[in-house]
């Protein structure tokens, strides 16, 4: 009878991975924070997302920075860009791409969509249709475009940045469930402090922001990030941690859809980027914690009677982590 060797798990990053993955995470942070200013938890967040191999959402009203966010965090990456501007006449194929007939070779020639680049930015996803919205699901979770029968891998690293506005503005649709479950986190940029506001006056009331900035790293250097990031120690009680949190939400009465496993999953490599940021080689519970709102409430549903009481998925992810024991030192 033959044996399965046993995987070994990777080992954790030396001082020198880690002193590099925080000096490029430190330039991605300043150069996005020098086009938005007064955000930094926001930018943290975006620059966790990128390097833990997720995909970001950021929702809030008009005008406050949510596209200038994406391509800020896009530009600053030394790589392929590309842009979809979502609107209800946006067809799947212009996101994906089509086979189109080439007269001279007498075969069909497969025309690549705007998702193939290393970071997409989808500007106002939910005011295009459900059916073109769903164009993402498989470029999200499998790298990889399938049109007519032939999978096209995407590039890598591969990041989708999508902005959207709150379901109460004009022309809008609700993102699908597994669209939501598909994003590693969500974000809202809310409106700057009066001083931040000010500076961005007298910063940026002359000129755009975006024409002088320079990518200050590269997709190999990004990839290698990722990589780096994956091998930060998760102990097992903090695996526990995670999963009783996630399964939480699926217990509780106000929540008629509690978080999906690709969320537990989704909440420990974000919290493993959150760790190597902060120079450390493993996960504390504070990661899981910290990020357990932005990776989880955007997946939940609210119970009929819930939304009647006033209640928020924030509030219940709060509530979770109240009622939830957190593991102690050491175990």
């Amino acid at each position: 009878m033959t044996t399965t060797p046993r995987r070994e798990p990777p080992a954790p990053p030396g001082a020198d991975q880690t002193e590099e993955l925080v000096a490029a995470a430190g330039r991605l942070a300043a150069n996005i924070e020098s086009v938005i200013v007064g955000k930094t938890d926001v930018v943290r967040t975006a620059v966790v997302v990128l390097l833990a191999g997720g995909h970001l959402l950021l929702e809030d009203v008009p005008g406050v920075g949510k596209t200038m966010l994406s391509k800020a965090l896009a530009r600053s990456i030394d790589g392929s860009m590309r842009r979809i501007q979502f609107t209800p006449d946006l067809l799947p194929s212009d996101v994906t791409g089509t086979s189109v007939w080439d007269p001279e070779s007498r075969t069909f020639e497969f025309r690549p969509g705007a998702v193939f680049g290393n970071v997409v930015v989808g500007d106002e996803i939910n005011r295009a249709s459900p059916k073109t919205q769903s164009a993402l699901l498989e470029c999200m979770e499998e790298r990889q475009v399938t049109v007519d029968s032939t999978s096209y891998p995407l590039e890598d690293p591969f990041m989708v940045v999508a902005t959207q506005n709150p379901l109460e503005m004009e022309g809008t649709y609700p993102l699908p469930e597994a669209q939501r479950d598909r994003f590693m986190a969500r974000v809202s940029m809310g409106y700057p402090s009066a001083e931040a506001e000010a500076a961005m006056l007298r910063e940026h009331g002359g000129a755009d922001p975006l024409a002088d900035l320079a990518p200050v790293t590269d997709v190999k250097q990004v990839a290698d990030l990722v990589a780096t990031v994956r091998t930060v120690h998760v102990a097992p009680a903090i695996e526990q941690y995670a999963v009783a949190l996630t399964h939480a939400t699926r217990s509780t009465s106000r929540l008629r859809l509690g978080a999906s496993p690709r969320a537990t999953l989704h909440l420990v490599r974000a919290a493993r980027a959150r760790a190597a940021l902060d120079r450390r080689p493993y996960v504390l519970p504070d990661d899981i914690a910290a990020l357990a709102e932005p990776v989880l409430a955007h997946r939940l549903l609210l119970s009929p009677d819930a939304v009647v009481a006033g209640w928020q998925a924030s509030d219940v992810v709060r509530e979770v982590l109240a009622e939830v024991r957190v593991p102690e030192p050491g175990r």
